[in-house]
Protein backbone atom coordinates (compact mmCIF):
# COMPACT_ATOMS: atom_id res chain seq x y z
CA UNK A 1 0.00 0.00 0.00
CA UNK A 2 2.87 2.38 0.81
CA UNK A 3 4.32 1.79 -2.66
CA UNK A 4 0.93 2.53 -4.19
CA UNK A 5 0.58 5.71 -2.12
CA UNK A 6 4.05 6.80 -3.20
CA UNK A 7 3.95 6.06 -6.88
CA UNK A 8 0.30 6.17 -7.97
CA UNK A 9 0.42 9.85 -8.80
CA UNK A 10 0.46 8.67 -12.41
CA UNK A 11 -1.84 10.52 -14.76
CA UNK A 12 -4.79 8.58 -16.12
CA UNK A 13 -4.72 6.57 -19.33
CA UNK A 14 -1.21 5.16 -19.15
CA UNK A 15 -0.86 2.40 -21.70
CA UNK A 16 2.31 0.52 -20.83
CA UNK A 17 4.25 -2.03 -22.88
CA UNK A 18 6.46 -4.50 -21.05
CA UNK A 19 9.31 -5.87 -23.16
CA UNK A 20 11.95 -8.48 -22.40
CA UNK A 21 13.12 -11.97 -23.28
CA UNK A 22 11.43 -15.16 -22.07
CA UNK A 23 12.49 -15.82 -18.49
CA UNK A 24 13.17 -12.15 -17.70
CA UNK A 25 10.41 -12.04 -15.09
CA UNK A 26 7.86 -10.07 -17.10
CA UNK A 27 4.91 -12.03 -15.72
CA UNK A 28 5.80 -11.30 -12.09
CA UNK A 29 6.49 -7.61 -12.77
CA UNK A 30 3.34 -7.28 -14.87
CA UNK A 31 1.18 -8.44 -11.97
CA UNK A 32 2.89 -6.00 -9.60
CA UNK A 33 2.55 -3.07 -12.03
CA UNK A 34 -1.13 -3.83 -12.64
CA UNK A 35 -1.80 -3.82 -8.90
CA UNK A 36 0.22 -0.64 -8.42
CA UNK A 37 -1.49 1.29 -11.21
CA UNK A 38 -4.92 -0.36 -11.07
CA UNK A 39 -4.83 -1.37 -14.73
CA UNK A 40 -5.56 -4.71 -16.45
CA UNK A 41 -2.87 -6.94 -17.95
CA UNK A 42 -3.51 -7.61 -21.62
CA UNK A 43 -1.87 -10.35 -23.68
CA UNK A 44 -2.36 -11.75 -27.17
CA UNK A 45 -3.57 -15.07 -25.80
CA UNK A 46 -6.17 -13.40 -23.56
CA UNK A 47 -7.46 -11.24 -26.41
CA UNK A 48 -7.72 -14.15 -28.83
CA UNK A 49 -9.62 -16.28 -26.30
CA UNK A 50 -11.98 -13.41 -25.44
CA UNK A 51 -12.61 -12.69 -29.14
CA UNK A 52 -13.47 -16.32 -29.87
CA UNK A 53 -15.72 -16.55 -26.80
CA UNK A 54 -17.57 -13.35 -27.74
CA UNK A 55 -18.91 -14.83 -30.97
CA UNK A 56 -18.44 -11.48 -32.74
CA UNK A 57 -17.61 -11.26 -36.42
CA UNK A 58 -13.97 -10.63 -35.55
CA UNK A 59 -14.08 -13.49 -33.04
CA UNK A 60 -15.41 -15.90 -35.66
CA UNK A 61 -12.66 -14.84 -38.04
CA UNK A 62 -10.04 -15.49 -35.35
CA UNK A 63 -11.63 -18.84 -34.53
CA UNK A 64 -11.48 -19.97 -38.15
CA UNK A 65 -7.80 -19.01 -38.41
CA UNK A 66 -6.88 -20.83 -35.20
CA UNK A 67 -8.90 -23.92 -36.11
CA UNK A 68 -7.00 -24.27 -39.36
CA UNK A 69 -3.62 -23.73 -37.69
CA UNK A 70 -3.04 -20.35 -39.34
CA UNK A 71 -1.26 -17.30 -37.93
CA UNK A 72 -3.36 -14.33 -36.84
CA UNK A 73 -2.30 -11.32 -38.92
CA UNK A 74 -0.93 -8.05 -37.55
CA UNK A 75 -4.08 -6.30 -38.80
CA UNK A 76 -6.30 -8.53 -36.67
CA UNK A 77 -4.05 -8.20 -33.63
CA UNK A 78 -4.22 -4.42 -34.05
CA UNK A 79 -8.02 -4.51 -34.26
CA UNK A 80 -8.23 -6.69 -31.14
CA UNK A 81 -6.00 -4.28 -29.20
CA UNK A 82 -7.96 -1.23 -30.29
CA UNK A 83 -11.21 -2.96 -29.30
CA UNK A 84 -9.75 -4.13 -25.98
CA UNK A 85 -8.75 -0.59 -25.02
CA UNK A 86 -12.41 0.51 -25.18
CA UNK A 87 -13.39 -1.84 -22.32
CA UNK A 88 -14.40 -0.31 -19.00
CA UNK A 89 -11.50 -1.83 -17.07
CA UNK A 90 -9.05 0.17 -19.21
CA UNK A 91 -10.29 3.52 -17.92
CA UNK A 92 -6.99 4.09 -16.04
CA UNK A 93 -4.88 2.58 -18.81
CA UNK A 94 -3.53 -0.90 -19.43
CA UNK A 95 -0.39 -2.98 -19.42
CA UNK A 96 0.57 -5.03 -22.48
CA UNK A 97 2.71 -8.08 -21.75
CA UNK A 98 4.15 -9.60 -24.92
CA UNK A 99 2.22 -7.28 -27.24
CA UNK A 100 3.29 -6.04 -29.75
CA UNK A 101 5.71 -8.83 -30.70
CA UNK A 102 7.03 -7.45 -33.98
CA UNK A 103 7.88 -4.15 -35.68
CA UNK A 104 4.97 -4.80 -38.04
CA UNK A 105 2.51 -4.99 -35.15
CA UNK A 106 3.98 -1.86 -33.54
CA UNK A 107 3.67 0.16 -36.75
CA UNK A 108 0.15 -1.13 -37.31
CA UNK A 109 -0.90 0.05 -33.85
CA UNK A 110 0.69 3.48 -34.42
CA UNK A 111 -1.16 3.85 -37.72
CA UNK A 112 -4.43 2.88 -36.00
CA UNK A 113 -3.94 5.63 -33.43
CA UNK A 114 -3.30 3.33 -30.47
CA UNK A 115 -1.16 5.42 -28.12
CA UNK A 116 1.27 3.92 -25.62
CA UNK A 117 2.73 6.24 -23.00
CA UNK A 118 5.42 4.02 -21.45
CA UNK A 119 7.64 1.20 -22.70
CA UNK A 120 9.63 -0.70 -20.10
CA UNK A 121 12.30 -3.17 -21.17
CA UNK A 122 13.44 -5.73 -18.61
CA UNK A 123 16.97 -6.51 -19.76
CA UNK A 124 18.63 -9.81 -18.83
CA UNK A 125 21.66 -11.38 -20.51
CA UNK A 126 21.06 -14.65 -22.39
CA UNK A 127 23.42 -16.60 -20.15
CA UNK A 128 21.39 -15.67 -17.06
CA UNK A 129 18.13 -16.53 -18.84
CA UNK A 130 19.39 -20.00 -19.78
CA UNK A 131 20.53 -20.61 -16.21
CA UNK A 132 17.24 -19.41 -14.77
CA UNK A 133 15.02 -21.45 -17.05
CA UNK A 134 17.07 -24.63 -17.45
CA UNK A 135 17.34 -24.90 -13.66
CA UNK A 136 13.58 -25.04 -13.19
CA UNK A 137 12.00 -28.28 -11.95
CA UNK A 138 8.26 -28.86 -11.69
CA UNK A 139 5.95 -31.23 -9.83
CA UNK A 140 3.52 -32.14 -12.66
CA UNK A 141 0.44 -32.87 -10.53
CA UNK A 142 0.48 -29.65 -8.48
CA UNK A 143 2.53 -27.26 -10.61
CA UNK A 144 4.91 -26.55 -7.71
CA UNK A 145 8.09 -24.97 -9.02
CA UNK A 146 11.66 -25.39 -7.81
CA UNK A 147 15.05 -24.27 -9.04
CA UNK A 148 18.17 -26.36 -8.61
CA UNK A 149 20.18 -23.27 -7.52
CA UNK A 150 17.75 -20.66 -6.16
CA UNK A 151 14.92 -22.76 -4.70
CA UNK A 152 16.08 -26.39 -4.53
CA UNK A 153 13.89 -29.19 -3.14
CA UNK A 154 15.03 -30.81 0.11
CA UNK A 155 16.02 -33.91 -1.85
CA UNK A 156 17.33 -33.40 -5.42
CA UNK A 157 14.69 -34.23 -8.02
CA UNK A 158 11.97 -34.94 -5.44
CA UNK A 159 8.89 -32.89 -4.54
CA UNK A 160 8.99 -31.72 -0.91
CA UNK A 161 5.34 -32.51 -0.16
CA UNK A 162 4.58 -35.74 -2.02
CA UNK A 163 7.96 -37.39 -2.47
CA UNK A 164 7.18 -37.74 -6.18
CA UNK A 165 9.67 -37.10 -8.97
CA UNK A 166 10.11 -33.62 -10.41
CA UNK A 167 10.46 -33.02 -14.14
CA UNK A 168 12.17 -30.54 -16.40
CA UNK A 169 9.62 -29.19 -18.86
CA UNK A 170 10.47 -29.30 -22.54
CA UNK A 171 10.27 -25.48 -22.67
CA UNK A 172 12.93 -25.24 -19.96
CA UNK A 173 15.57 -27.43 -21.60
CA UNK A 174 18.68 -25.43 -22.61
CA UNK A 175 18.30 -26.09 -26.35
CA UNK A 176 14.66 -24.98 -26.26
CA UNK A 177 15.50 -21.87 -24.25
CA UNK A 178 18.24 -20.93 -26.71
CA UNK A 179 15.81 -21.36 -29.61
CA UNK A 180 13.22 -19.15 -27.90
CA UNK A 181 15.88 -16.53 -27.27
CA UNK A 182 16.91 -16.66 -30.92
CA UNK A 183 13.31 -16.00 -31.98
CA UNK A 184 13.09 -13.16 -29.47
CA UNK A 185 16.27 -11.47 -30.73
CA UNK A 186 15.14 -11.85 -34.33
CA UNK A 187 11.51 -10.75 -34.03
CA UNK A 188 10.93 -8.83 -30.80
CA UNK A 189 14.23 -7.25 -29.70
CA UNK A 190 14.12 -4.76 -32.64
CA UNK A 191 11.16 -3.15 -30.84
CA UNK A 192 13.68 -1.72 -28.38
CA UNK A 193 15.22 0.54 -31.02
CA UNK A 194 11.79 1.31 -32.49
CA UNK A 195 10.46 2.65 -29.18
CA UNK A 196 13.74 4.29 -28.20
CA UNK A 197 13.49 6.39 -31.36
CA UNK A 198 9.92 7.36 -30.49
CA UNK A 199 11.16 8.30 -27.03
CA UNK A 200 13.77 10.63 -28.52
CA UNK A 201 10.98 12.34 -30.44
CA UNK A 202 9.11 12.84 -27.18
CA UNK A 203 6.20 10.61 -28.15
CA UNK A 204 6.74 7.93 -25.52
CA UNK A 205 8.67 7.27 -22.30
CA UNK A 206 11.18 4.43 -22.75
CA UNK A 207 12.98 2.87 -19.79
CA UNK A 208 15.38 -0.06 -19.50
CA UNK A 209 15.73 -1.83 -16.15
CA UNK A 210 18.18 -4.50 -15.02
CA UNK A 211 16.16 -7.71 -14.71
CA UNK A 212 19.04 -9.67 -13.17
CA UNK A 213 18.35 -8.07 -9.78
CA UNK A 214 15.81 -9.26 -7.20
CA UNK A 215 12.07 -9.01 -7.88
CA UNK A 216 11.82 -6.24 -5.29
CA UNK A 217 14.68 -4.22 -6.79
CA UNK A 218 13.34 -4.54 -10.34
CA UNK A 219 9.87 -3.45 -9.23
CA UNK A 220 11.24 -0.47 -7.29
CA UNK A 221 13.15 0.64 -10.41
CA UNK A 222 10.07 0.26 -12.62
CA UNK A 223 7.87 2.10 -10.12
CA UNK A 224 10.25 5.06 -9.85
CA UNK A 225 10.38 5.34 -13.64
CA UNK A 226 6.63 5.33 -13.91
Amino acid sequence: KKLCDRFCCIRNMNNIILLGPPGAGKGTQADLICELCNVPKISTGDMLREAVASGSALGLKVSNILDTGGLVSDDIIGSLIKERLTKADCVNGSLFDGVPRTIGQAKQLTEMGVIFTHVIEIHVEDEIIVNRMSGRRVHPASGRNYHIDFNPPKEPGIDNETGEALIQREDDKPETVLNRLSVYHDQTKPLTEFYMNLSKEGDINFYKVDGSKSVEEVFKNISSNL
